[in-house]
């Protein structure tokens, strides 16, 4: 058993920054996507996060994935962190706090920045009371999809802004919207490096990439050297497991056992997260 609190979460995000690499974190969906990515996490010994949204954690209950992922967390002999991602809800953060979550995501990048900031301020007081670290969004990330939807030009994140909130709050993360964006991407995705440098430079927090689905490797790597320390990945995740789901279901017939479907899918969904945690140079980091 290792110890997996708010505290393990920022000397992760600390030496990813200090060592020039990013924490992948992965959505699941259910036991079986979050197997996959663990199985992965393990095979190359590398810290990761796992990580609910609200959808989730509405269909399934947050006392219940809390309860598994302390089980997850306690079963490996380095730190893996279970997180709540994209939460619009100061009480959904409080929830998953009471539930034994280590790291909570505070989402209110679609408000004010005046509310932003309140909500914001009202998790870290509770979640600091009890070692949780807490994410913050400022700025907007792109695209429609199952984490969020902002289809407007109003996306880049503003520099004054990002210090307003961070010095108001004392968040422990924040993730910057740059021009990545959820859900598949329409071309390839124009990221504001620059601003991405000028946040970096005003900030002394770890920095986190959303929609790390379909941008080039590249471009993940650059990210990270100016600043970025964790990155989330959704979409590919979902796809992968919901496309060789359908196709075994085709190829074997709806007779076939659960276990078995999920056994021979479970491989790809691994794949994709192996794929990442080498992108980004976690591999052997825990």
């Amino acid at each position: 058993m290792i110890n997996t609190t708010g505290k393990v979460l920022k000397d992760l995000l600390k030496a990813a920054d200090e060592g020039g690499y990013a924490i992948p974190m992965f959505n699941y969906t259910d036991l079986w996507d979050q197997m996959a990515v663990l199985e992965a996490a393990r095979e190359l010994h590398a810290p990761v996060m796992f990580a609910s949204i609200p959808k989730t954690v509405n269909e399934i209950g947050i006392d219940i994935l809390g309860a598994i992922g302390k089980i997850r967390m306690n079963e490996n002999d380095f730190p893996i962190i279970h997180h709540l991602d994209h939460s619009n809800s100061v009480d959904l953060c409080k929830k998953a706090v009471d539930a034994g979550y280590p790291s909570v995501m505070i989402d209110a990048s679609r408000e004010t920045l005046e509310k932003n900031i309140k909500m914001t301020k009202a998790v870290v007081e509770y979640a600091h009371l009890y070692d949780v670290c807490v994410e913050a969004e400022i700025g907007k990330i792109k695209g429609r999809d199952y984490e969020a939807s902002f289809d407007g030009g109003d996306f880049l994140v503003q520099v004054d802004d990002a210090v307003k909130l961070v010095e108001e709050t004392g968040v422990d993360t924040l993730a910057v919207g740059i021009g990545t964006a959820h859900g598949f991407y329409q071309g390839k995705p124009e990221i504001n490096f620059k601003r991405l440098a000028e946040v970096n430079e005003a900030l002394d927090i770890p920095l986190v990439l959303h929609g790390g689905t379909g941008i080039p490797e590249e471009d993940v790597r650059k990210a990270i050297k100016n600043g970025i320390n964790k990155v989330n990945i959704g979409t590919q995740i979902r796809y992968t497991y919901m496309s060789n789901v359908s196709r075994i279901v085709q190829e074997k017939g709806a007779v076939t056992h659960t276990i078995d479907i999920m056994q021979e899918a479970r491989p790809y969904i691994k794949q994709v997260a192996l794929d990442w945690i080498r992108i980004c140079m976690a591999d052997g980091k825990a």
